[in-house]
């Protein structure tokens, strides 16, 4: 099939309109997907599921947390690492269809050439938000409970929002410049595995032995864990001698997710302009 690519711009305001269209069709496209093979879904469903079963029947009763409880504390470690290996969705699907040229299928017609991105990103939201719901209700299953006034509550769940989008563009820019599916898997296992345990995303940072201790303070997987069971109302123990990112984790997440969405964002755009033109 010739590669030839029709015009993929639209005139004045239109241009806004087309690019959301487009990107909704795709998006509809990958839940086309996963009602033919719904075995697709399982990362999202079953595996949160059993780490919230697991860590708290496992570990619940042997870690002790000052001033709370182990499921209030865990909930808020299980949600961010959940996120933090949710880059692996958007990374592996971006691999896989460009690696099969569906793309170049897709620039044969009259569509918005960023749609494809976009639609991809809008698709794996929707599958985060899935996962997410399920911990929740998992969570408040086996005792957990969120203790905060509802605006606080609110602004949780929306650091838990821009948490989730910082990690899909971070799994998009992996997903655009990788060679193939499997590469996108092992570069984000070997940086998200040893961020979301040397952290606290499981065990309170001051019992860590120092070095390990002073890694996980200045962790952004520390902060966005604290910073959720913050806005939660949830036990942080968080040492009194804690480091700044720690005593201040709702600052220092936002700062941490703008810093990577500013860089990677461009990174992601430029990589995929590269990658289609041609």
């Amino acid at each position: 099939m010739s590669s030839t690519a029709l015009p993929t711009t639209a005139p004045g305001p239109g241009r806004l309109r087309w690019l959301l269209d487009d990107s909704l069709t795709l998006a509809r496209r990958r839940f086309a997907h996963i009602r033919q093979i719904p075995e697709k879904l399982f990362d999202v469903t079953l595996q949160p599921l059993m780490f919230v079963l697991l860590f708290t029947y496992v570990f619940g009763g042997v870690i002790a947390v000052p001033d709370g409880d182990y499921r209030d504390y865990l909930i808020g470690g299980i949600l961010v690492q959940t996120l933090a290996f949710g880059m692996m969705g958007p990374g592996i699907s971006m691999a896989t269809d460009l690696g099969e040229g569906i793309l170049d299928r897709f620039r044969s017609l009259p569509m918005s050439r960023p749609a494809f991105l976009f639609g991809h990103l809008t698709a794996e939201l929707a599958a985060t938000a899935l996962a997410v719901t399920i911990m929740v209700l998992t969570g408040l299953i086996v005792g957990w409970r969120i203790d905060s006034d509802p605006l606080e509550a609110l602004a949780g769940f929306a650091l838990i929002g821009l948490l989730a989008v910082t990690m899909l563009w971070l799994g998009t820019l992996i997903g655009v410049i990788a060679r193939s599916p499997d590469v996108v898997q092992g570069i984000a296992f070997v940086a998200i595995f040893p961020l979301t345990f040397v952290a606290s995303t499981f065990v309170p940072v001051g019992g860590l032995p120092d070095g390990l201790r002073q890694v996980a303070e200045y962790n952004p997987v520390s902060c966005w864990a604290a910073a959720i069971r913050t806005l939660f109302g949830n036990p942080t123990a968080t040492p009194a001698d804690a480091a700044w990112p720690l005593t201040h984790p709702v600052v220092s997440s936002l700062l941490w997710c703008a810093a990577i969405l500013a860089v990677v964002v461009p990174l992601t755009l430029r990589a995929y302009r590269r990658r289609t033109t041609g």
